[in-house]
């Protein structure tokens, strides 16, 4: 009874670990999947979710994902169904060339719960390769006497297939005197030989024709063949020995390439041709004979490429020596590759997290890392480490796997931000480093609101901008950290003219860039204020507003304006007109071009410059003032009319510019000036429009004058008679008119004679009310004389006594035309009308 129980208690136990053992195995991801080669990209290797009990949302919500050594990746994990699938078309041959199980690892990673599982899946061969000798003509040589079953070897067939796959048999046919013979090598594979059956005679057949084919397992079976053509030749005693049966070398892996290896020596103890001895490499993988090259005459083997210890440590290569009698000899040549330190270790992060939080429990998992060095014994063994004085750990997990961990608790407030060192070193000598650098940053709470970068912005800003052109950018930072420190900018509400701030300009809530929302102008508005406001995301939150002021700065876009002379002025004849008396001296003022522009600053600054004139070298433009003067005095032959065109330019880049049209007459009077304002006018009229208007108002003002003229002779007709009354009245010898000479006495002649010696300056302007008629001080017309000069012409009363008598009354007269005598002065006020007929007269 107690010897059933103590074996129910061992059953029991032996139960449990192989319970453990297996749970040990799924723990530390003991899969094994198998797949054939050359399957398409994206079959279906395993169910990796099922058999290690994860849930689908879980493989998208913890970020599962597969990795292995080296560059390429020939697994993937299928999001959606958790399947183990391929990522790439796999070549068993190309992976695993000497290798009978060719197994690819890799392992799968729970970023979200810092774990991994390591996967393991066999490559399984198909026939996918065919037999394949090295050279497909073959040439034997046999001397005729050689004796019936002599064997003679033949080149081996290789097929890179494994298994049934593989080189299964030799078949021979083509002649009767010879047959196949196949031995089994050391390693186990088959080596062909020519067996001759039947004596030759080089008189009854020269040459023989052979064919050699080798079959693999496959289904269906493939095979390749050989031609081999024996020749046969005159007696040769003796064949070629190596001096060993086999070669044995070791050689570092960093061994310089054309290197000489090892050199084979084969012996020939006949004399002539058939003692000359040549080597050839009999059996060899396709890439030894790319690794290595036989100098057919010397026997020796170099180094064609480079060796790589983890690419592959040994080769074996069977060489021939043959003789021109086609007697021939192997050996085998093994060179062993021996490792050196030229490696590094490799740090693999395979998870790690970026944030933690400050209140984080010590021994939380930070990062998970995997350790390896492709170097062998001493120089692949790494050791780890990591800083002293940091609140983390690293401790080793399963196999070659690290966990790097929390030491203490942590304070964000001390520190917030980590870059915890690992380092690996291996145990070669000297020894190789390497590092990785984990950066790591610790999360707060929302205690710290924004802060901008500067206390206030200002920006400047061209006018005629683009809608949504960048203004400038307004940063803030907040020393939380996470959502924390997750910083929104927007507008503070406001008015501008009138309008919502949010229609001129905008922020753009992530970046604090402020754009312009609409092109503005100067010349409207020339300065911005505005608030931007950053908030952070924590909650509640916290925020701060900064001011920003934006100049809008002028740009040359508004060209000078001209207000005098008027735009219209060209158009009408009797207006824009200037008059410059010929008499004026070089430098005299003429006219004045006035112009505006609304720009600022030098956009705004104005120049004057004469474009275009009638006589170029008459007048010329103040370059600043826009005064119009004379450049010289006007000359006889001058014209009456110049039309004048001033330029004016601004100072902005590019420079804008107006124009202005001046008409300036040459004249001595007015009446001169109005007869040119005709011609002008005829000449403005346009081809074939009539001038009606104009010669209505032509015809109405000589009317008029001619009006005036006949009440004028009237009333002079008048003053005669009532002159000739009252001298009739007056005794004959009154001398109340004695002494003053009758040429004091003006009628018609007269008022032409004073109007004629009468200096006046005429100013007219365009589209002005008033005329100015200006009297010169130097010839006062408004007095005449008390007697005239000698040469004073006849009377201008007509044959009228001089010494006749004029009224006694002090009183002057009441009409203001009669000259009025006052202590020595005839004070003569001319009225408008007399201007007039003055005007018309001449």
């Amino acid at each position: 009874m107690c010897a059933a129980g103590r074996r129910w208690g061992r059953r029991q136990r032996a139960l449990l670990w192989a319970v453990l053992l297996a749970a040990w195995e799924a723990a530390w991801g003991q899969l094994r999947y198998s797949v054939p080669e050359e399957m398409p990209k994206g079959s279906f290797v395993g169910d990796v979710a099922k058999d290690l009990g994860l849930q689908l949302p879980e493989i998208r919500d913890r970020g599962v994902r597969i990795v292995s050594e080296g560059s390429t990746q020939y697994f993937a994990l299928h999001g959606k169904t958790g399947h183990l699938v391929t990522a790439e078309r796999i070549d068993r041959e190309q992976l695993c060339e000497s290798v009978q199980q060719c197994v690819l690892r890799c392992e799968l990673i729970v970023e979200g719960e810092m774990k991994f599982y390591e996967i393991e899946v066999e490559i399984t061969d198909i026939n996918d390769n065919a037999p394949r000798f090295k050279e497909t003509e073959l040439e034997q040589r046999m001397s005729e006497t050689s004796l019936v079953g002599s064997r003679f070897p033949l080149p081996e067939a290789h097929d890179p297939d494994s298994g049934r796959n593989s080189l299964q048999s030799y078949e021979l046919s083509g002649d009767e005197h010879f047959s196949l013979a196949v031995q089994a090598g050391p390693g186990g594979d088959q080596r062909p030989e020519l067996v001759l059956a039947k004596a030759l005679d080089r008189e009854e057949a020269a040459f023989h024709e052979l064919v050699l084919r080798a079959s693999d397992g496959g289904d269906p079976a493939r095979t390749g063949t050989a031609r081999i053509r024996v020749t046969v030749l005159d007696a040769n005693d003796n064949a070629p020995v190596f001096s060993q049966a086999e070669y044995t070398v070791r050689v570092p892996e960093d061994v310089p390439v054309g290197s000489v290896l090892v050199t084979v020596t084969a012996k020939d103890n006949d004399e002539g041709i058939f003692g000359n001895v040549k080597y050839s490499f009999k059996k060899a993988t396709e890439k030894a004979s790319k690794m290595f090259h036989l100098d057919s005459e010397t026997g020796d083997i170099t180094l064609s490429r480079s060796l790589d210890f983890e690419e592959g440590d040994s080769y074996k290569l069977e060489v021939q020596a043959q003789d021109d009698g086609g007697l021939s000899d192997t050996a085998e040549v093994a060179i062993a590759v021996t490792d050196i330190n030229d490696n590094m270790p490799v740090i693999s992060v395979r998870s790690a997290l970026s944030e933690i939080s400050e209140d984080a429990p010590s021994g939380t998992v930070v990062a998970l890392l995997h350790v390896y060095d492709k170097d062998s014994g001493k120089n692949g063994e790494v050791r780890c480490s990591i800083d002293k004085d940091i609140p983390f750990r690293l401790q080793s997990s399963h196999g070659s796997y690290y966990s790097v961990v929390t030491a203490r608790e942590l304070d964000r407030e001390q520190v917030s931000d980590y870059n915890v060192t690992v380092r690996a070193a291996d145990g070669g000598s000297p020894s190789l480093q390497s590092s990785a650098v984990l950066a790591l940053r610790v999360l707060d709470v929302n205690d710290n609101a924004p802060v901008f970068a500067e206390e206030r912005y200002s920006a400047r800003l061209a006018e005629n901008n683009a809608a949504g052109a960048l203004v400038l950018t307004v940063r803030a930072t907040d020393a939380d950290w996470g959502q924390n420190a997750r910083v929104r900018y927007r507008l503070a509400e406001g008015r501008v003219r009138g309008a919502p701030l949010s229609s001129y300009v905008s922020v753009q809530a992530e970046t604090g860039a402020l754009y312009a929302l609409r092109s503005l102008d100067y010349e409207q508005l020339r300065e911005l204020q505005l608030c931007v406001r950053a908030e952070d995301g924590g909650a509640p939150a916290l925020s701060s507003n900064v001011s920003v002021r934006l100049q809008i700065v002028d740009e040359n876009d508004n060209a000078p304006q001209v207000l005098y002379p008027p735009a219209a002025a060209a158009a009408a004849a009797w207006s824009g007109v200037e008059l410059a008396p010929r008499r004026s001296e070089a430098g005299a003022l003429v006219a004045k071009v006035v112009a505006v522009d609304a720009d600022a600053g030098q956009n705004a600054w104005l120049s004057y410059e004469l474009a275009k004139a009638t006589e170029p070298g008459l007048f010329r433009v103040g370059l600043h003032s826009g005064e119009v003067r004379t450049a010289r005095s006007p000359l006889a032959r001058d014209a009456a009319r110049h039309s004048l065109v001033v330029l004016v330019r601004d100072h902005g880049r590019p420079a804008l510019s107006a124009t202005a049209t001046l008409s300036v007459v040459l004249a001595e009077s007015v009446a001169e000036l109005l007869a040119e304002l005709g011609s002008a006018a005829h000449e403005a009229a346009a081809p074939g429009e009539p001038a009606a208007s104009l010669t209505r108002w032509l015809v109405l003002a000589v009317a008029a004058v001619s009006c005036l003229f006949v009440a004028f002779l009237l009333l002079l007709l008048a003053l005669r008679l009532r002159r000739c009354h009252r001298q009739q009245l007056l005794p004959p010898d009154s001398g109340a008119s004695r002494g003053v000479p009758v040429s004091h006495f003006v009628g018609i002649d007269g008022v032409r004679a004073f109007l004629q010696s009468y200096s006046h300056d005429v100013s007219l302007t365009a589209d002005s009310r008033k005329s100015h008629l200006r009297f010169s001080a130097a010839s006062c017309c408004d007095t005449l004389p008390a007697r005239p000069p000698p040469d004073e012409p006849a009377p201008l009363l007509g044959d009228e006594d001089p010494a006749g008598a004029i009224p006694s009354d002090p009183t002057p007269p009441s009409n203001p035309s009669v000259p009025y005598h006052n202590g020595g002065e005839l004070t003569i006020v001319p009225p408008f009308w007399m201007w007039l007929q003055c005007i018309i007269i001449s």
